[in-house]
């Protein structure tokens, strides 16, 4: 899976940009805000229709314009795929061959992306929001219909949360509501938590095989979903889910009547990281945090490949200078050849540039990108 042009159009600080990309590697270098992360950004919003960087989609339409145009083409095994965002007042629309995509489950997976910034080093020790955010990204893009059973868990919780919220100031008749709101919450819930945990047991293993070079065999890394629903190992099949949630949620009912809020469900999980049966959130050096955060980032990229038969695009923003070089060797030895990746770095001084050299180079300036020869 290579991107082969992007074109952008009243996008950030960029009136108008083409830029054709080489299949490997390619760098965007020049001082911070010019313009080298709204090009990621961009990248990332045509994968994914939306941003990583704001939920505020009119930051996205140049100053003074009523409209923004992202638009790309990207070479596959099954032919090339255009892709298309259109940004206005009215909302946003996306397009792929030109067709008008109603619902954002049929347009992701058109082109996969991983994403590597500095604030993904923070993933172990950050809120647990952050790596819910990381599960809900990753496996949106190689199921679709994740997103579908997520947006529409997000819709119950809300409607739940807010009939919790007012119950004491309205009917008992009320409660037949909430026991409707219960049942699609755990329908769409168990959903959601099993192809978390599916998704997870193939990550692990992927990431421990990527630890293990990375410290040469030193350290062992696990990774443990902390589920708020009690769930018996090696019971974790969607029907065993759907009726732990069932109970859980019944007993629960009373305290979340109390509280006003809905404390049970994949809205709540988190994920543990053990190194040598070691908590790293707790007790593991930065190092060791940042080691694991890079292993899962380069076991995404396998995973991706195992499950649709390509390789995503790699986004590496501002990230290479803050890895030693023992990491940065082997992030580029693992990508080789065989991912295309997209680099911004404000300078190339301290980045292992040995497997960089076959490389399209490019000077970001006031909005302005110069390839350089």
């Amino acid at each position: 899976m290579f991107l082969t042009h992007l074109h952008l159009k009243n996008y950030r600080n960029y009136a108008e940009l083409d830029l054709l990309f080489d299949q490997r590697i390619n760098i965007f270098q020049g001082n911070n805000a010019q313009g080298k992360t709204n090009i990621v950004e961009a990248i990332y919003l045509l994968a994914l229709a939306k941003s990583h960087r704001t939920a505020k989609e009119k930051e996205l339409v140049q100053w003074g314009q009523s409209f923004s145009v992202i638009k790309g083409t990207v070479e596959r095994t099954m032919g090339n795929v255009s892709l298309e965002i259109q940004i206005t007042d009215k909302g946003k629309k996306a397009k792929i061959n030109a067709l008008e995509q109603k619902k954002l489950s049929d347009y992701i997976g058109a082109f996969n992306v991983i994403l590597f910034a500095p604030e993904d080093l923070t993933l172990v020790k950050g809120s647990p929001q952050y790596r819910r955010k990381f599960l809900d990204i990753e496996i949106g893009q190689i199921q679709p219909s994740y997103l579908y059973h997520l947006a529409q868990y997000q819709k119950v919780l809300q409607q739940r949360n807010n009939l919790l919220k007012d119950f004491s100031k309205v009917k008992k008749n009320k409660l037949e509501m909430l026991e409707i709101w219960n049942v699609q919450m755990v329908e769409h819930g168990a959903k959601i938590l099993d192809k978390r945990l599916k998704f997870l047991k193939k990550l692990e293993k992927r990431a421990q095989e990527v630890h293990d070079g990375i410290t040469e065999g030193m350290e062992n890394l696990n990774i443990y979903y902390k589920s708020s629903i009690p769930l018996e190992k090696g019971l974790e099949t969607e029907s065993d889910i759907r009726f732990q949630f069932e109970r859980i949620i019944e007993k629960y009912m009373p305290l979340e009547l109390n509280r006003g809020t809905s404390m049970i469900g994949p809205h709540r999980d988190d994920l543990d990281f053990y190194i040598n049966q070691i908590d790293v959130r707790s007790y593991g050096s930065q190092g060791q945090q940042r080691t694991t955060a890079l292993s899962l980032k380069l076991a995404e990229i396998e995973l991706i490949h195992e499950e649709i038969g390509e390789y995503p695009i790699l986004l590496l923003d501002d990230v290479l200078s803050e890895l030693d070089k023992k990491r940065q060797t082997h992030l580029i030895k693992t990508i080789e050849n065989k991912v295309q990746t997209m680099i911004t770095t404000t300078t190339t001084e301290g980045i292992d540039l040995i497997h960089l050299n076959h490389s399209s180079n490019f000077y970001v300036s006031m909005g302005k990108v110069t390839k350089k020869d």
